[in-house]
């Protein structure tokens, strides 16, 4: 293989062969992870809880997970919570 070819590259996220998550993803992540609800990611971020389910199910999908809890517990045996 060539170097530099995408598939050599690990995924700076750290999940591998997933679609990357945004940096908005990653911030709803963490505060996912602190136990804030929509409602408190909302007014954190200054975003609608509308906003927030939409960037919620957008990591689900891209982690191909079922559940917030899911995506804490996977975060951090993928060592990407630096936070």
């Amino acid at each position: 293989m060539k170097a530099g070819c995408t598939s050599e590259r690990r995924d700076p996220n750290g999940f591998g062969s997933r679609r990357r998550l945004t940096e908005r993803e990653l911030e709803v992540l963490k505060l996912i992870a602190t136990g804030a609800n929509n409602s408190k990611i909302a007014k954190t971020l200054f975003i609608s809880e509308n906003t927030v389910k939409n960037h919620v199910r957008n990591i689900l999908e891209k982690l191909q997970l079922h559940s917030r809890m899911e995506a804490v517990t996977n975060a951090a045996a993928e060592e990407i919570r630096d936070w």
